[in-house]
C-alpha cells in the first residue's frame, strides 16, 4: 500500500528534498516522505486536471471542514463543527494570519528547539520572541511550565504550540496540555496550536486536540505532512470562537494567503478516503523507529534519542562524540541532515533525521553519520 520511490523517482517527485543534494547523497533533512501519495489523492488530483479544474478556488472550503470533522471523529473522538474550518494556503500562513488578526499585542512564547519558521513568523509580525528552552540534558522532553508562567506574568499573551512536537517527536499528554490551558486561562493568553503532525502519532501514544481543552485557541493543520502533499497548497485553521472566525473571514484574500483548488481537492480526499493508507504509514514508521534504535545501539552507542512518540522526525543528541556540527560532518560523508542549530540557534551536537524513507536508505544514513562523527572525534 505504501509505494516507495526509487532515487530517480524521488528526485523528480521531491525537487526540494532531493534537488538540494548531489547524486549519491542521501537527503534526510526536510520533512517530506520518499513515498508516492495515497492512490485516492493521486486519482482525485488527476481527475481534477483532466476536468480542467485549474482556476481560482470558489469561496468556501469546498467540503474540507466536513471532511476534517469526520476524520477527527474517527481518529480522536473529537466532534468539531465543520464550520470551524477556515481554509488557508499553508500552515505557516495560517499561523501568521492568527498572529496578526486574533492574538493580543505583546511577546510570543515559543518552546525551543522549534520548527525554524516559528521564529520567522514571530519576527515578521513585529512581535518579540520569548524562548522557553528545553534543557538538552532533561530525561524527558517536557515544557517548562514554570518558565512559561513567568513569561506570561511578564506580559506575553500568545503561546505558539507545536503538537505533536517537531523536532522533539513528543506527543504531549492530556495532562500537560491541560496544565498549559489552565495557565492560558489565568493570564488571558491566546494559544496557536500547530497540529500538522497529529495523524502521525505512533503506537503507545495518544494525541489530544488542544481545542478540546481550550476553546479560545486557534488550531492550524493540514493533510500535507501526513499524506505527503505539501506542494498542493491547502491548509486550514480550526477556530471555535465566533469572533475570531469573523476577524479571519473579514481579512482580505491576499492576507489569507489564498489556498489552491488542488489543495482543497487533495485535502478532502486525504481526510475521507485514506485511513487504510495512513494506518499502513504509521505501521511503517513504527518499524522505522525500532530500526533506528537498533542501528544507533550498534553504530552510535553514545547517541541519545528520547522515545519517538509522533512524526517521522528523530532528534538525536550526539554531543558525546565531541562534534559541534554533526550535520556538516555527515554531509561530507554523503548524507544531508537537519542541523540542531537550525531549531535552536547555538545548540551544538544535535541533528534531526527524517525516517520517511526505505529501510535500506535509513541504514545507509546511520552508517554514514556514524562514520562522520566517529572519524571527526577520533
Amino acid at each position: 500500500m505504501i509505494r516507495d520511490l526509487t532515487d530517480d523517482q524521488a528526485r523528480a517527485a521531491l525537487p526540494l528534498k532531493w534537488g538540494a543534494v548531489a547524486p549519491g547523497v542521501i537527503p534526510a533533512w526536510v520533512a517530506e516522505m520518499d513515498f508516492k501519495p495515497a492512490e485516492p489523492i493521486e486519482e482525485a488530483l488527476v481527475a481534477a486536471v483532466r476536468r480542467g479544474t485549474a482556476g481560482y478556488p470558489a469561496f468556501g472550503d469546498a467540503g474540507l471542514g466536513a471532511a476534517f470533522s469526520g476524520f477527527a471523529e474517527r481518529h480522536w473522538g473529537w466532534q468539531v463543527p465543520a464550520e470551524a474550518t477556515l481554509p488557508t494556503g499553508a500552515v505557516m500562513s495560517g499561523i501568521r494570519l492568527a498572529l496578526e488578526l486574533v492574538c493580543p499585542p505583546g511577546p510570543v512564547v515559543v518552546p525551543t528547539p522549534c520548527y525554524p519558521p516559528f521564529r520567522d513568523a514571530v519576527r515578521i509580525t513585529g512581535r518579540e520572541l520569548v524562548e522557553v528552552t528545553l534543557d538538552p540534558d532533561a530525561e524527558t522532553a517536557t515544557m517548562d511550565l514554570g518558565e512559561v508562567e513567568r513569561a506570561f506574568a511578564a506580559g506575553a499573551r500568545t503561546f505558539l504550540l507545536c503538537s505533536p512536537h517537531n523536532p522533539l517527536g513528543r506527543c504531549w499528554t492530556r495532562d500537560e496540555l491541560a496544565a498549559l490551558a489552565d495557565l492560558a486561562r489565568e493570564y488571558d493568553v491566546k494559544v496557536i496550536s500547530d497540529e500538522i503532525h497529529a495523524p502521525l502519532t505512533l503506537p503507545g501514544s495518544t494525541f489530544t486536540p488542544y481545542l478540546t481543552l481550550d476553546e479560545t485557541a486557534v488550531v492550524v493543520t493540514s493533510a500535507s505532512k501526513s499524506f505527503n502533499i505539501p506542494g498542493v497548497h491547502g491548509a486550514q485553521l480550526v477556530v471555535l470562537d465566533p469572533d475570531d472566525r469573523e476577524r479571519i473571514l473579514a481579512a482580505p484574500i491576499p492576507a489569507q494567503n489564498a489556498w489552491s483548488v488542488f489543495g482543497m481537492i487533495a485535502g478532502v480526499a486525504a481526510w475521507t478516503e485514506c485511513d487504510a493508507w495512513l494506518a499502513a504509514l504509521v505501521e511503517r514508521f513504527d518499524d522505522q523507529r525500532s530500526r533506528l534504535a537498533d542501528l544507533l545501539a550498534t553504530q552510535l552507542p553514545e547517541a541519545r534519542m528520547r522515545p519517538l512518540e509522533a512524526t517521522y522526525l528523530a532528534w538525536l543528541d550526539l554531543r558525546a562524540y565531541g562534534v559541534a556540527d554533526p550535520a556538516a560532518a555527515a554531509l561530507d560523508r554523503g548524507v544531508k541532515l537537519g542541523p540542531g542549530s537550525d531549531y535552536q540557534p547555538g545548540l551544538e551536537g544535535h541533528v534531526r533525521i527524517n525516517l520517511a524513507t526505505s529501510a535500506e536508505r535509513l541504514e545507509a544514513v546511520v552508517h554514514r553519520l556514524a562514520t562522520a562523527v566517529t572519524t571527526v572525534s577520533s
